[in-house]
């Protein structure tokens, strides 16, 4: 059995620090100092991208040995645990939401349908899946109104708990709707079939999504500055249509989120490899395996804290406290994984998940 590829779980970790900081941002206020505001925002979009990224990624290596040997019992065993593992998730992240409307992990648990449904199938089919996907969703845009459901000012969704509401959300206008979100995991799905032990894949993989990552940005500020003509009112729809926003997530948000999720990862994997034996990046390994458990604690617990501490206050926070408590709390991750991982194998939630899913 191969060992694990810390740089998978150091770009884990990163990628939960990521949407730590940009939850908390939300849920506890963003107002202050701009600098400070740049920063916590430079995550938007990009670390729960690279977080479904990962997913997709751990798929593939889980199953990768069974695919390869079409053993068609393993193949099917793999099925089940997939399947298990997406109703787990898609019940975990329900049974919070309503504390906190932004889960992913429900979003997950449909996602994974697309790897069950692709699980055999060619590259070539799952790069043609993602990109379809991508690019059938500014035509359901087209059909569909995306503000349907929504009330913007306090990000509430009205009507989530009814039939139509709730499909709407997950299919089509909720936080990460399928269509197109579920891209994100089965490029992953792909990129986790490559050989991710090899140096020079993987140097071109950072190469090749580092460069696309800045050529859309450049492209999309140019073609809105020179759109736009300085109008401030155009700037902003604009920015929805050609920006890297991710609400609605349009083609260039979807392509800008796989290339820097790519970029992240392979550089992880990179320098995870060069400095195998450094002890902060060892610290990150762990904190990367306990992913699912330190996603579901940040809501439960430092969002908890918080709101029982003063809950007249939340969402009026001033964005240095947002994010220094974001950091706090991700340090926090980092010495629970360090100390939970040297007498067990999972952590908590993982635990409980594999008892279940087996």
């Amino acid at each position: 059995m191969k060992e694990r590829i810390i740089g998978i779980d150091i770009a884990r970790a990163l990628a939960v620090f990521g949407m730590i900081i940009v939850n908390f941002k939300i849920v506890l206020g963003e107002n202050g100092l701009n600098w400070v505001k740049s920063f916590a925002s430079a995550f938007d979009g990009k670390a729960s991208a690279t977080f479904v990224v990962l997913a997709g990624i751990g798929l593939a290596l889980m199953t990768n040995s069974a695919l390869r040997t079409n053993d068609f019992q393993k193949i099917q065993i793999a099925r089940i645990k997939i399947a298990k593992r997406a109703l787990f998730l898609f019940i975990i992240g329900l049974s919070y939401i309503v504390i906190w409307p932004a889960d992913i992990l429900h979003f997950y648990g449909v996602y994974m349908l697309f790897i069950l449904i692709l699980l055999t199938s060619n590259g070539k089919t799952i790069i043609i899946s993602t990109i379809g996907l991508i690019l059938i969703y500014p035509f359901i845009l087209g059909v569909l109104d995306y503000e349907n459901g929504w009330d913007f000012e306090t990000l509430h969704y009205l009507d989530f708990w009814t039939f139509n509401g709730f499909f709407r959300n997950l299919l089509f206008n909720g936080f990460h709707p399928v269509i197109p979100w579920a891209s994100f995991m089965l490029f992953g799905f792909w990129f986790g079939k490559q050989d991710l032990r090899n140096d020079r894949f993987i140097k071109k993989a950072f190469w090749v999504s580092s460069i696309a990552f800045v050529v859309i940005l450049i492209l999309s500020h140019v073609s809105i500055s020179f759109l736009s003509k300085g109008n401030e009112q155009t700037v902003n729809e604009l920015s929805q249509i050609i920006g890297t926003n991710p609400m609605p997530p349009l083609p260039i948000y979807m392509a800008n989120g796989i290339a820097i999720s790519i970029s992240i990862i392979s550089a992880c994997i990179i320098i995870g490899k060069i400095f195998s034996k450094n002890k902060l990046l060892l610290a990150l390994n762990k904190t990367g395996q306990l992913a699912l458990t330190f996603y579901v604690a940040h809501v439960i617990i430092g969002m908890g804290i918080i709101e029982a501490i003063n809950p007249e206050k939340m969402g009026n926070y001033p964005i240095e406290f947002s994010v220094g408590y974001a950091l706090l709390f991700s340090f926090l991750c980092i010495f629970f994984a360090t100390f939970w991982l040297k007498r067990r194998e999972n952590g908590p939630v993982e635990w409980v998940m594999k008892k279940i899913i087996g």
